[in-house]
């Protein structure tokens, strides 16, 4: 009785789930698939898109009512429409769909022969699409008009190109004799151009028509941001990927989704700073390989991704960013890959760069990517007075320091910054002091699986200690982590970054343009990658600038488009070859708007920036601050 009872209330949470999960099918199919909003973040590649597949819709929809028509289709039936005025609709919106097709495809033919975006190659499918897609309409309008020319209906301006196209035929010398009779071949050449259309799904570039929406609809839903977990990973023989085979069935679907349209490769830091990574590349090799197993008559290949398909450096490329994921039309996602490489190359092979060893070491030695000693963890808050939360003590707010606010020695000054605005607020917040482990987010991104699920089992033990309301951290990283991936291993809390709350307190500013600190100038804000594109937090750090009565300037790519600094994924502690540095071409984008102070609200962008202009040597024009430190130089105190 009492295990049918448990068997019945835990299905209820499943069912909600399952719900929930249709629901999001059914609006992500009409808003991505149908409506597909993502393809107008380019205009003209929007336009062009959307001519033609609304187009073909049209056109399949019109055909399916016109054989309809027919009694051998239905038979003793005939479809009552359309008829009278309706008919003449009809025949007006079939002849526009036809002319949206072929000025789509025009437009296309110019993008790639004209324009040719460096992103966009052109191969044989391409040309083959293209050339069939014309020639449909084409072979159409002539079908037309010669019924037209054989019946000349009172109606015929309601098809206006079929009229127009008849007019022509007319003057060239086709009579009604002539239409008639070589009306039966033309017609028998548009079904066969719509029969290899649909004959070529499965083998061109036609397959996305099937393949995009359906990924769109049973892609994973986990939240953006948010790491694949490996269940049992003490038992599990699979950590990472070593062999297309091994790769989740959603992953193989995106990698058939994906239609090379090169929008990735236009937002990817790697490669717009010349690196050889591309998140294009890589889904197109991992497609090929996969093609390749399907009309293997051997069967599954074993051979390995990395060395052979793949360049074993390939997936250390990746800041694991995400600008590839909001741009894709197809919702593929790289970064998935990504890790499952390193997974497979850092807990299975052990061939990783010798930084990432390094790094990992320190991470499993001293517990942070630093590799300083965990008793120096709590340095920082020397002479500040700040609480250290013993286990049984109660706090409102836990503020998460994390690794590089704990151990950098720049990081250093914003945590106490903060913590200084904190005090003057009269906030009740505390630390966790010695006690406090590393999140696990460099471990994750460095495709250190088991060294992450530790570290948060640790921190999640920890937490169970001690009373809060909220958890409050600096560190995007962090934040993203607690937030959106301790919930997979059952730590649910309230995390906020420290911009949203500050954003939410009432602080008394110095509304002065500078309060004798040296804080004057142009400011610019930086959108980190984790706390902008993953977890959409762009207005409060905007806010607080605002309430700080600074002068900004936003760079020309900011928001969802902001550039990353480089830091993410594991990057800062990577080796990078001086002439493809990421930060190096982000600080451009804040030298070009002319800004004297470079905002950020993340302690890697804070490095990497301050890294950057040393490097250039512009110190004495540019210095990078994070947003704690602003304020804290802009309030009043008590």
């Amino acid at each position: 009785m009492s295990t049918d009872t448990i068997s019945t209330s835990d299905s209820k949470p499943n069912i909600k789930n399952n719900i929930h999960t249709v629901i999001l099918g059914f609006k992500d199919f009409f808003i991505n698939a149908v409506a597909q909003v993502r393809i107008y973040n380019k205009i003209y590649a929007g336009i062009m898109h959307s001519l033609i597949f609304w187009g073909v819709t049209i056109q399949v929809i019109g055909t399916a009512i016109n054989l309809m028509q027919m009694q051998l289709f239905i038979p003793f039936i005939e479809l009552p429409f359309p008829r009278q005025n309706a008919y003449f609709v009809y025949e007006l919106l079939m002849d526009l769909a036809g002319l949206a097709i072929l000025i789509g495809v025009l437009m296309a033919a110019f993008r790639r022969a004209i324009l040719r975006p460096k992103t966009l190659e052109t191969q044989w499918s391409d040309v083959y699409a293209l050339l069939l897609l014309a020639l449909i309409p084409i072979v159409g309008f002539i079908l037309e008009a010669l019924r037209l020319i054989a019946a000349n209906p009172a109606w015929a301006r309601w098809s206006p190109i079929g009229n127009f196209v008849a007019n022509l035929l007319r003057n060239l010398g086709v009579t009604s004799d002539v239409a008639v009779n070589s009306h039966i071949y033309f017609l028998l050449t548009h079904v066969i151009l719509g029969l290899v259309l649909v004959a070529s799904i499965p083998f061109t570039k036609f397959r996305h028509l099937v393949m995009t929406p359906l990924n769109i609809v049973l892609r994973p839903r986990r939240k953006e941001g948010t790491l694949e977990k490996i269940e049992d990973i003490e038992e599990t023989e699979i950590l990472g990927v070593g062999q297309i085979s091994e790769f989740t069935q959603s992953q193989l679907l995106s990698f058939d989704a994906c239609v090379g349209c090169g929008r990735c490769e236009e937002v990817c830091p790697a490669t717009i700073c010349g690196m050889t990574y591309t998140p294009k590349s890589l889904i197109q090799s991992l497609r090929q390989v996969l093609e390749t197993e399907l009309v293997n008559p051997n069967g599954r290949s074993t051979q390995e991704l990395l060395g052979n398909t793949l360049p074993e450096e390939l997936p250390w490329s990746c800041t694991t960013c995400g600008s590839c994921i909001i741009e894709c039309p197809a919702f593929v996602n790289p970064v998935d890959e990504i890790i499952d490489l390193r997974r497979y190359q850092t807990l299975t092979t052990g061939k990783i760069p010798k930084s990432v060893a390094d790094v990992l070491r320190n991470m499993e030695r001293q517990g942070n990517p630093w590799g300083m000693p965990a008793e120096e963890r709590i340095s920082w808050a020397k002479d500040l007075n700040v609480r250290e939360l013993m286990p049984g003590e109660e706090t409102d707010i836990l503020l998460f320091v994390g690794c590089a606010f704990a151990y950098d020695d720049r990081n250093k000054k914003v945590v106490q910054s903060f913590c200084r605005i904190l005090q003057n607020a009269e906030v009740d917040f505390a630390v966790l002091g010695l006690d406090e482990m590393c999140c696990g987010e460099t471990a994750r991104r460095l495709g250190h699986e088991y060294l992450f699920q530790m570290f948060t089992e640790q921190n999640i033990e920890i937490f169970s200690q001690v009373k809060f309301n909220k958890i409050v951290t600096q560190c995007p990283h962090c934040f993203n982590t607690l937030k959106n991936e301790y919930p997979q291993m059952g730590g649910n809390y309230e995390v906020l970054h420290y911009t949203e709350f500050l954003a939410e307190l009432s602080l008394p500013w110095d509304t002065a343009s500078t309060n004798g600190n040296g804080i004057s100038g142009t400011f610019t804000f930086h959108d980190s990658c984790y706390l902008g594109r993953y977890n959409q937090l762009y207005k409060q750090p905007r806010q607080l600038l605002e309430k700080a009565n600074v002068d900004t300037v936003e760079m020309s790519r900011h928001g969802d488009h902001s550039l990353c600094c480089g830091g993410g994924g594991g990057q800062m502690w990577m080796e990078t070859d001086a002439e493809t540095r990421i930060n190096h071409r982000r600080l451009d984008d804040a030298i070009q708007v002319e800004a004297d102070i470079l905002a950020t609200a993340c302690p890697y962008c804070l490095l990497m920036f301050d890294d950057a202009i040393r490097s250039k040597g512009i110190g004495d024009q540019m210095q990078v601050l994070d947003i704690a430190e602003i304020l804290d130089k802009k309030l009043l105190r008590s």
